[in-house]
């Protein structure tokens, strides 16, 4: 917790409050919306992470008291403050959670996307499976899961897929997933039933908010219109108006054939190109500030964040936070929790 105490600052935040609220009671506040609509946002956050704090300060004070006047033989009132204790530090572990949630992009929407490794059939397999995974964290977080861009395999499963994950704090949630991830299990498509190993890299990217400025010349780009490629059933539609976009400076690839207006899908990799190129930029800057840092691993394949091991034994493991659990199948369901808030309790340490 130590770490944590410019998160819990609650004074600090309270200040912050203030100055918004003087702002938005100005009588010309609305006459520029751009700037408005940032501080309203900035307003909402603060509020966000100050009231659990303030409910949090008020439950101790409140179990305080009630031990200042409790008897010995009260038992009832002893059963009562045992309950609230309880509850409190349940509310706290959750206050940590979310407070953990500050980072410049955590409340944004997030583009998540999954590219099958070498191993062929047993690799696109293993990749149909963590988008399963992922689409099932979203349904159980009421987010909503749009698919951008899909190609299957070419006898089963997923080659790459990207899909827009919509709601409160989701990048902040999921960024931890980006990496390589590893599965190890008796093959499905093996008829001897050997053991395979199989990678697959999952990118995740904030979708950026309209009021970021990223400046994109038109001369430095190539748009290609085509016909959505494979059996992609429900993904994806089958008229001549896929859009894949091509950033000749970094050569940054982006395609989106989700919908059946070129227009809309040109709009939509537009905007994913502008969460690239800005993520990128981040990228750049933390990588400057940590070139000095020997425990900084790429994520590439081999370094691997996370394995899934479903033969000899069952186990998921994380190999930055030590997370790990047997219970294989209620992970892949999409119970990330556990993993997620790991991540982040780790980031803070490190």
């Amino acid at each position: 917790m130590s770490n944590l105490g410019g998160i819990f600052d609650l004074a600090s935040k309270l200040s912050k409050i203030k100055v918004l609220e003087e702002k938005m009671a100005v009588s010309d506040f609305w006459n520029d919306q751009e700037k408005a609509n940032i501080i309203i946002k900035d307003l909402k956050l603060l509020k966000r992470q100050a009231d659990p704090i303030q409910k949090v300060e008020l439950d101790v004070k409140n179990i305080g008291e009630l031990l200042e006047l409790v008897e010995a033989d009260d038992t009832d009132t002893l059963k009562q403050i045992k309950t609230e204790l309880s509850e409190l530090e349940k509310s706290i572990d959750n206050l940590e959670i979310n407070l953990l949630l500050s980072g410049q992009d955590d409340q944004a929407n997030a583009f998540l996307s999954i590219h099958a490794g070498a191993g062929g059939t047993e690799s696109c397999d293993w990749a149909s499976m963590l988008l399963r995974m992922y689409t099932r964290w979203a349904e159980n977080n009421r987010f909503s899961a749009d698919t951008i861009d899909f190609l299957p395999g070419e006898e089963a499963g997923v080659k790459s897929v990207t899909i827009l994950i919509k709601g409160i704090f989701v990048y902040g949630k999921l960024k931890g997933e980006n990496g390589v991830h590893r599965l190890v299990r008796i093959s499905p498509f093996d008829s001897n039933k050997r053991r395979h190993t199989s990678f697959v890299s999952v990118e995740v990217i904030p979708e950026v908010d309209q009021d970021i400025n990223i400046e994109i010349n038109e001369d430095d780009l190539r748009v290609d219109v085509c016909r959505a490629g494979g059996a992609g059933g429900q993904h994806v539609n089958t008229t001549d108006s896929a859009v894949r976009i091509t950033h000749l400076p970094t050569n940054i690839v982006v395609q989106c054939q989700n919908e059946r207006s070129q227009i809309k899908n040109k709009a939509m990799a537009m905007k994913m190109l502008k969460s690239k190129l800005y993520e990128l930029e981040l990228k750049q800057r933390q990588a400057e500030a940590d070139k000095h840092n020997a425990l900084k691993k790429k994520i590439e394949w081999g370094s691997q964040i996370r394995s899934y091991v479903m033969h000899p034994y069952s186990m998921i493991k994380d190999h930055r936070t030590g997370v790990e659990t047997g219970n294989v199948p209620v992970v892949m369901d999409g119970k990330l929790d556990d993993f997620l808030e790991g991540f982040l309790k780790w980031q803070v340490s490190n």
